[in-house]
């Protein structure tokens, strides 16, 4: 095997990296030890700030299959025939936890994917679930501190969790998705993934429908129980990751059928919910699943910080084809993600060779902390410009977006009907599962205050009152002071 010589990071070779320069054998260390210094100093660097949510992922590369033609919808290059591949990197996440916590906690769960096209970088950033807790941004951060460490005893706050919940009943849809059997799967290859959002596609004519994008796993769901989590953790706290990359490094390749739901404008307008509420689904009976392709894992990333601790997801990358939607959480997204992107990994992060497009890049953004590159000699370092410069170009003009009414605060409590769907969910399962539903809620709802249960019972009540009395059955609570409580 060719001797490979240990450098400086600035190339110059190292002829011990064992001992520190010290005077003498008991002497104190020398500060032209420039080589211990610089690692120390490069240790101490070592760690950038985790992701406030979704801090623990795994991920892998891949492709994108195109299966079946889907043109009369989208003119996005990369699905524009049959058979055409795309690269892909998809990462997979708890959310709540910190970079730390175990892979089998109940716990909603991310999926992301960026599709490295050649006319930019597609990214779905979405879940394992297709509905979310809230549907105004307004309310996320306040979410999120419920879902982290109380600042007092830094613990999590199971009081926290449910007072917040039964005061916003638009998360009952997502609250029962995560207390039912699929809310601990057994790893990242054993769980569908969701858009959520709703997204528009545009075609070669600029006609615009509404989207919603599937992940069907091709492995099936596999659960845990609450009992059979808890087992697993006490073995091996990185279950999921562990078993995403064996399955990729032995060949066991994953796949997901990928999928949309097509509405258009027209039966968006007469649409029983609010299309883009995100505490609601589309009926696939209504709007049924049209198949776009595969998507198949394949290959495991070589440094783990450099390619999936680094890999930066945004839905604010879209391609010609494909575009947004009036969702409020989505409009926040588009830019927190990217900001957060900023703040975490550095100004230029989206230079970096996991997020870096293979499609040319031409920006006027300039100079900042870890400017990656050297751009050419130019005279147009501004836009517009008569030097030569990349400039505007109107044939990627997008139809307006349609939308109505004044600038306001709404408020959708009393108007927004949060019951009809999670009790249509609930009434899906089977007794085996609704009982899994009740035994999950009632042991997070340990320690809760009495006053903050019967709020929640009550959500559960205007769902299904079965919903209520199984829940309340277990809590120890009876279902006629909860009615009353209404």
């Amino acid at each position: 095997m060719t001797k490979t010589t240990l450098t400086t990071t600035a190339g110059a070779p190292i002829a011990d990296n064992q001992n520190s320069i010290s005077a003498g054998p008991r002497g104190p260390l020398l500060m032209q030890d420039y080589q211990l210094m610089e690692k120390l100093a490069h240790q101490n660097r070592e760690r950038i700030p985790e992701r406030v949510v979704h801090a623990k992922g795994s991920g892998a590369y891949g492709t994108l299959t195109v299966t079946q033609d889907v043109t009369r919808y989208t003119k996005a290059a990369f699905l524009s025939e049959v058979g055409k591949q795309t690269q892909v990197l998809m990462r997979f996440s708890t959310v709540a936890g910190e970079r730390g916590a175990a892979d089998a906690e109940r716990d909603v769960r991310g999926f992301s994917i960026k599709a490295y096209t050649e006319q930019g970088n597609w990214d779905m950033v979405g879940n394992n679930t297709p509905v979310f807790f809230v549907r105004d941004p307004l309310k996320f951060p306040d979410f999120i501190r419920t879902q982290k460490r109380h600042p007092v005893t830094n613990l999590r706050s199971p009081t926290a969790m449910w007072d917040y919940w039964s005061l916003s009943p638009e998360s009952l849809h997502q609250v029962t998705t995560l207390f039912s059997d699929r809310g601990l799967p057994q790893g990242y290859r054993f769980i569908h993934g969701f858009g959520s959002h709703t997204y528009s596609f545009l075609n070669e004519a600029n006609e615009r429908v509404w989207v919603k994008f599937h992940f069907k796993s091709m492995q099936g769901i596999k659960n845990w129980t609450n009992a059979e989590g808890n087992a697993i953790i006490a073995n091996d706290r990185e279950s999921a990751q562990r078993d995403l990359f064996e399955a990729v490094e032995t060949g066991d390749f994953p796949r997901w059928r990928f999928c949309i739901q097509v509405m258009t404008q027209a039966q968006a307008e007469t649409f029983r919910w609010n299309p883009f509420d995100l505490t609601k689904v589309w009926p696939h009976a209504e709007y049924p699943l049209i198949e776009v392709g595969m998507v198949e894992l394949n290959r495991n990333p070589d440094n783990y910080f450099a390619e999936i601790e680094q890999a930066s997801f945004s839905p604010s990358n879209v391609v010609p084809g494909i575009g947004f939607s009036p969702d409020k959480v989505l409009q926040a997204r588009i830019f927190a993600y990217a900001d957060a992107h900023r703040y975490r990994i550095g100004t230029h992060y989206e230079a970096l060779p996991v997020n870096r497009p293979i499609a040319p890049v031409h920006t006027q953004h300039a100079d900042g902390a870890m400017r990656l590159d050297s751009p050419p000699r130019t005279n147009a370092w501004y836009e517009p410009n008569s030097f030569g410069g990349p400039v505007e170009d109107k044939a990627f003009v997008e139809p307006a977006l349609p939308l109505e009414g004044d600038a306001d605060r709404f408020d959708h409590r009393g108007i927004s009907d949060d019951y009809t769907q999670p009790g249509d969910l609930f009434r899906l399962m089977n007794a085996d599962q609704q009982r899994q539903l009740f035994d999950n809620i009632a042991a997070a709802m340990h320690g809760v205050p009495v006053e903050i249960q019967q709020r929640q019972l009550v959500h559960f009540h205007r769902a299904d009152p079965a919903y209520a009395a199984g829940v309340a059955h277990r809590l120890g609570l009876t279902i006629e002071s909860l009615v009353a409580a209404q």
